[in-house]
């Protein structure tokens, strides 16, 4: 380091128009560096001789067709006396570019998921990680061999500085040794995912992880030192020329400046994640983050920024939203805090920080060694217990009201107890659950419920039991009414197939497409404060159909259709038994072999005519006897690799829309489920490349065939690859997809992905879900969007 003096902002850049992923230091030109992004590109960047603090871009480089991760520099040689510049991305391609032109040399292909980390090493060797919990070397176009031993994603690797060696860290909490494509060591401490690795020399390594600790490691295998300082993840390090201090950046937001093993500056920015950081030739840091900005910090007094724009960077901290779920501020009771006085007595050290009560109002502060002050970082939202002079105290627990219900004349009274951010829909649910009461009392109960908090509630209440997915009556146990509550499916309103059950709701034919019996629907204006729209583990079927207008087109189409396809009169009509035989889950008729065999043959027919037999296909696998004779055995793959034929790229939309309403269709017996799971990787493959298909009831069926396998993946941590595949191909598709049911039903997906897998949540985290659903948490209409969105934050936060 070039002294001991503090970091202070040089320039900020606003380099991308999303996340900054990467950042590397360029071998070409003299204080270049190298950033990437979300954004999908890579940019380079050079210091301008004419304004000493700022950066100029020099080249912006586009090849990835998804989100950019990673980058390394590949040291000059005689071929690239400039070096080469490669990246990693959500495509699963490495991209390799010279600095002399902005689309790349070439692309190494060859991992199955995001290649989220790169390293480089001598001779032009690259190794890579990936989702798909392998590593690769790479040697100029080839991959020389892939390093197997991972049972979670490789989140970060290295090449150490001696030949031969290469260390991988993954989220399976592991760090490994590698030598010639062998595992040689595993190092186990860290308590949670590895996400950086960085070389202090021959023999010593640091590592940093979501546990929220720095690790020094000897290659022999022996933790040497462990820091701590950070408050979240942590996502990067960068080592100094002198091998001993460091920088660090997290999921705090701060960038730590580590000096003889302690931190000794903390330097908040004003974004959540601090993503990535790197040492320039000089001694200045960039740090990117998931603003979109790059920030450079100097120790140089000739470098540092202007008071002007040193003012507007801590103008820009001191508005910055605080949320204390964090986890870096603790819990924060208003009433114990003391007031601005408490700013009138110094800091202990660098980077602490210190909470004072403005009004109403928490703010929170930091103190500045190498200013002597206290600046302001935010402003704190969430306390714990704003409310708390007027809480009510009722079986050891504070509530904002505790009712008196009398229900039972001559009966002792009973205690209800509520807060005005609980749904009372659900807690008079649950009242009368816990107090054996007829669910008849439910409506009587929650508007009560609603007549006497009037005033305090934070949304506007349900005006009736809705379905949060329809806006339908929702299911009452123990009550009564016609058939279209029970089961009724979430999304469509419909009766839903249950696995096992001989009977299913009405289904409504009124506004429905005349092939698939798919109709828009719209939600209510209920303001959910209770997650109930995942995890779903049912499934989602498309069930509507007009019998009467699909016979009708597939006796006109027979009748056109070529002579060997043509079918007899007999076909037609057993065709048309089994159609109204589906249709009527009720019916304790069974499909034959013969009808069967029939729709499996037809199935085959010339792919513009071929659509209503598919509209049948898709409603016959709902029954449990097509099911298994379709889903089962070999016929199980004949049918899959037709459906995965019928969705090229290439194909008709009418028939990729069917094929993928199948699909969704085949969850509903065990047989489908099989089948399903086991070709996963080449079912979401090609449904993935189906969201370029510029149709809204294609994104519909895509978003609900993502939505099934993440009900069927729910509860499987192991299931890590397959939960990626579904965030991976979820994230992708959202970046396209403007049909609001199928960002809600790829909302819910993502819900259902991460709900109660930590690990699956980091990978969401890793892929920046975050920040690109953010923008639906504002979407009013329908609510169901923004009342989902905003529960997916919550569950990433």
């Amino acid at each position: 380091m070039s002294g001991s003096n503090s970091y202070r902002l040089r320039c900020s850049l606003p380099a991308h128009e999303m996340d900054v992923r990467g950042l590397a230091a360029a071998a070409f030109p003299d204080g270049a560096f190298v950033s990437v992004s979300r954004d999908r590109t890579a940019r380079v960047w050079v210091p301008n001789p004419s304004e000493n603090q700022a950066f100029t871009e020099m080249l912006c480089m586009n090849g990835h067709s998804n989100f950019v991760s990673c980058v390394c520099i590949i040291a000059p040689n005689e071929t690239y006396p400039r070096g080469l510049i490669a990246t990693g991305g959500h495509d699963n391609n490495i991209c390799v570019f010279s600095l002399d032109r902005p689309d790349p040399l070439f692309t190494l292909k060859g991992h199955k998921n995001t290649v989220c980390t790169l390293s480089a090493g001598k001779f032009g060797t690259i190794l890579s990680g990936s989702w798909d919990t392998t590593a690769k070397v790479w040697l100029g176009e080839k991959c020389m061999m892939t390093l197997q031993g991972h049972t979670a994603a490789v989140w970060a690797v290295l090449i150490l500085p001696e030949q031969g060696l290469m260390l991988s860290g993954s989220a399976d909490k592991t760090i490994k040794l590698w030598k010639a494509g062998r595992c040689e060591n595993t190092y186990t401490g860290h308590e949670d995912c590895v996400r950086g690795l960085a070389v202090i020399n021959d023999v010593e390594f640091f590592s940093c992880s979501n546990d929220a600790s720095i690790r020094r490691w000897l290659v022999t295998g022996e933790c040497v030192q462990i820091y701590y300082g950070h408050t979240n993840y942590i996502y990067s390090l960068a080592v100094f020329p002198n091998g001993q201090d460091f920088i660090s950046t997290g999921e705090d937001r701060t960038l730590r400046v580590w000096r003889k093993g302690e931190c000794s500056q903390t330097i908040r920015l004003p974004a959540q994640s601090v993503w990535c950081c790197c040492i320039l030739p000089n001694g200045d840091i960039a740090v990117g983050a998931s603003d979109g900005i790059i920030r450079v910090f100097t120790e140089s007094e000739d470098r540092v920024a202007s008071a002007q724009d040193l003012q507007a960077f801590e103008d820009e901290l001191s508005k910055a939203i605080i949320d204390p779920k964090t986890g870096d501020l603790g819990d924060i009771k208003i009433e114990d805090l003391p007031g601005r006085e408490h700013l009138s007595e110094p800091g202990n050290r660098d980077g602490q920080t210190r909470l004072i009560k403005e009004g109403s109002n928490v703010e929170a502060y930091q103190w500045s060694m190498s200013d002597g002050r206290w600046v302001k970082i935010g402003d704190v939202v969430g306390g714990s217990s704003q409310q708390s002079s007027k809480r009510v105290m009722y079986e050891g627990k504070e509530y904002d009201f505790v009712f008196t219900i009398d229900v039972n004349e001559g009966g002792p009274p009973m205690k209800l107890p509520y807060n005005v951010t609980d749904d009372p829909w659900l807690v008079a649910h649950n009242f009368l659950q816990k107090n054996d009461l007829s669910p008849m009392f439910l409506d009587q109960v929650a508007n009560f419920i609603i007549e006497n908090t009037k005033g305090h509630t934070l949304g506007p209440a349900p005006a009736s039991a809705t379905d949060p997915f329809t806006g339908a009556g929702r299911y009452i146990p123990g009550s009564g009414g016609d058939n279209q509550g029970f089961g009724a499916d979430p999304f469509t309103g419909a009766g839903r197939y249950i696995p096992g059950s001989e009977s299913t709701g009405t289904v409504p034919s009124g506004g429905a497409d005349p092939f698939t019996g798919g109709s828009a629907y719209s939600s209510s204006s209920q303001k959910a404060t209770t997650n109930i729209f995942f995890p779903n583990t049912d499934g989602v079927m498309f069930e509507q159909a007009n019998t009467t207008q699909i016979l009708g087109k597939l006796r006109e189409l027979n009748n056109t259709a070529p002579p060997d396809h043509k079918l007899s009169d007999a076909a037609l009509d057993s065709l048309e038994k089994l159609l109204v035989l589906v249709t009527d889950l009720k019916s304790q008729e069974q499909p034959t072999a013969e009808q069967i065999s029939i729709l499996w043959r037809t199935c085959h027919w010339p792919e513009d005519i071929v659509f209503p037999v598919l509209d049948i296909l898709r409603l016959a696998v709902r029954h449990p006897e097509v099911n298994a004779q379709l889903c089962g055995g070999t016929e199980g793959a004949s049918l899959c690799n037709h459906l995965l034929g019928l969705m090229s790229p290439e194909g008709r939309p009418a028939n990729q829309m069917l094929a993928l309403r199948t699909l969704c269709n085949c969850f509903s017996g065990s047989h489908g489920r099989a089948l399903l799971l086991g070709h996963r990787d080449t079912v979401l493959s090609r449904a993935g490349d189906l969201r370029a298909v510029c149709n809204k009831n294609i994104h519909v069926a895509l978003a609900t065939l993502v939505l099934n396998y993440a009900g069927r993946l729910y509860g499987q941590p192991a299931e890590i690859e397959a939960k990626a595949q579904c965030l991976s191909v979820a994230s992708t598709a959202l970046e396209v997809v403007q049909d609001k049911e199928a960002v809600f039903r790829l909302l819910v997906a993502l819900g259902t992905t991460v709900a109660r897998d930590n690990t699956a949540k980091d990978l969401a985290r890793s892929l920046g879900v975050n920040s690109q659903i953010s923008k639906y948490a504002r979407v009013s209409d329908p609510a169901k969007v923004g009342e989902c969105c905003r529960l997916v934050l919550d569950e990433l936060q």
